[in-house]
């Protein structure tokens, strides 16, 4: 008889824990002692862990140890943290520039994530909070991180999605989105012309790390859409001042080549 699905990934847990508890490996027959399993089970256990990369055998392929995925997985929680941390204090200057508020987010397949929002004093209403996930494709946030993508993957990523309109004026011609995404790469910035909330604008500029990747993204919002509309409007720049700063926080080094639109950091003032 199968076993129970929540069994299952308990034993799963367990074993990865055991495992981090023993870096230098265990065999399959002392894994079976310590979690007082018959070899079977532990067969079943093993090549499933291992087919997902939390697993691999040792180099003398005689032990099991702790794959990549569980290091992968790791490290993303932990940039996570550090990236809330170091993106703080040039959220709260962004704020305190723009008067507006500011936002940070990663992306989650076709979804956004806010992982972090520095409200004003005199906030203006958003249906934005912390965990809260919003489409892609019609948040300027959204834009800004699909830029990390070539050409072809950005044509294919667009083509996957069910374009549901928001507001009258979210793009939902893929031709049009990816023209769209296309042009803010090359500025270094996205936006959002009341596409996924009406009376809402925003615009938001990618976050990099030490590869050169594109890990988050900021980004400001307001009622009144100037901001968006001038690429000389201050908001622009202050937005992306802020974001090389974080960058280089992540790692992004002075030397590497800039991204297209991407500006030198300027000093954090008191």
């Amino acid at each position: 008889m199968r076993e129970p699905i929540l069994q299952t990934v308990d034993r799963a847990f367990t074993l990865i824990e055991i495992l981090a508890h023993h870096p230098e490996g265990m065999r399959a027959n002392e894994l079976a002692k310590a979690m007082d399993l018959n070899k079977v089970t532990i067969h079943r256990l093993v090549s499933t862990l291992a087919a997902r990369g939390f697993i691999e055998r040792s180099s003398d392929g005689l032990h099991w140890q702790l794959g990549l995925k569980v290091i992968e997985l790791g490290s993303m929680r932990l940039n996570s943290l550090a990236l809330k941390t170091e993106a703080q204090p040039y959220l709260r200057q962004m704020v305190q520039q723009t008067g507006q508020p500011a936002h940070l987010a990663i992306r989650d397949q076709a979804e956004i994530v806010y992982i972090e929002k520095i409200e004003t004093v005199q906030s203006m209403r958003m249906y934005s909070q912390i965990g809260k996930r919003s489409p892609v494709y019609c948040t300027a946030l959204g834009k800004a991180l699909l830029t990390a993508m070539t050409e072809n993957e950005l044509r294919s990523f667009i083509r996957s999605l069910d374009l549901k309109p928001y507001t009258k004026q979210t793009m939902t011609d893929p031709d049009q989105l990816i023209d769209e995404i296309t042009a803010a790469k090359k500025r270094g910035y996205a936006t959002d012309n009341e596409e996924n909330e009406p009376g809402v604008c925003c615009l938001a500029v990618p976050i990099f790390d030490y590869r050169q990747h594109v890990i988050a993204a900021i980004s400001t919002a307001g009622a009144k859409c100037d901001f968006i509309k001038d690429s000389h409007h201050p908001v622009v720049d202050q937005v992306k001042q802020a974001a090389a700063a974080i960058s280089r926080r992540m790692g992004w080094l002075s030397d590497q080549k800039k991204p297209a639109g991407f500006p030198g950091e300027q000093p954090m003032k008191d």
